[in-house]
């Protein structure tokens, strides 16, 4: 069994997919890029205000979903050049206390909508 989750306080799905899916104990997030809720336009800056407007986009999905951050237990990072490793890793630490949740890091050789990091996230309920 399977719910749909969404919210208004992160972008709408750009296809066919939900913002989130809640299978019993478990919340998935699908992958964020740094556009604003508000008009769909991607968040300029660096990568470090980008990752910020990602992380908060997950957090909003994560909240309308009856978790948040420490629910968290595994995430994957996409970056269109790793160079923006550094930069990326740093802000999304804001968000993750200890233990941080397992993740992959991986560049893409093309995100859509031309964004630099897209996330995506799994947490667990109790």
């Amino acid at each position: 069994m399977r719910d749909a989750v969404s919210t208004k306080d992160a972008p709408q799905a750009i296809g066919p997919y939900s913002q989130g899916i809640r299978a019993g104990n478990l919340l998935f997030v699908s992958g964020q890029g740094h556009l604003a809720p508000e008009t769909g336009a991607l968040v300029t800056g660096d990568v470090a205000a980008q990752t910020r407007r990602v992380m908060d986009n997950i957090g909003a999905i994560l909240k309308a979903g009856g978790a948040s951050f420490d629910n968290v237990v595994r995430t994957t990072v996409y970056l269109a050049d790793m160079n923006d490793f550094a930069a990326m890793n740093a802000a999304y630490g804001e968000y993750f206390t200890a233990p941080a949740p397992a993740r992959t890091t991986i560049q893409a050789a093309r995100l859509p909508m031309g964004i630099n990091v897209e996330i995506e996230a799994i947490a667990a309920r109790r």
